[in-house]
């Protein structure tokens, strides 16, 4: 499965991504979000620039520079949060763009030791706590 890049959210920044995600900035070739739904502190998605559906997809040096990206998300992450892992989760079955989950998991927070849930719809925060958390990944990228 193929999707049309005018149907996609992340190539169109529709309503849809926006009520989803923030985007925190760009990377090499990729940008950055932070989850509105923060069940899991500190959650991002980072989004390849280009309509590409799977990794296998990239030539050699654009895998290399998207997986330098996310990297640079996880050791801010790492660094802003302390999470006890990062989860990554690179699902794309109805979505067909290029994009990888990076969810926090704490000892005692949501599904430590098991599988992250999609959209748990449970935390949400002031425009000011969106604006610390984005903050702190910042200063750690």
């Amino acid at each position: 499965m193929y999707s049309d890049p005018k149907q996609c959210l992340y190539c169109t920044n529709n309503e849809t991504l926006q009520s989803l995600m923030i985007e925190i900035c760009h990377l090499r070739v990729s940008r950055l979000f932070l989850f509105k739904e923060q069940s899991y502190r500190g959650r991002c998605l980072v989004a390849y620039d280009q309509h590409v559906n799977d990794l296998n997809e990239l030539t050699d040096e654009e895998r290399n520079a998207f997986m330098a990206d996310v990297a640079q998300t996880t050791r801010a992450m790492q660094k802003a949060f302390n999470p006890e892992k990062i989860n990554y989760g690179a699902y794309s079955d109805k979505l067909c763009h290029l994009h990888f989950h990076l969810v926090p998991k704490y000892v005692d927070g949501l599904d430590y030791g098991g599988v992250f849930q999609m959209n748990p719809g449970k935390e949400y925060c002031t425009e000011e706590e969106y604006a610390e958390l984005i903050a702190k990944i910042k200063e750690n990228l």
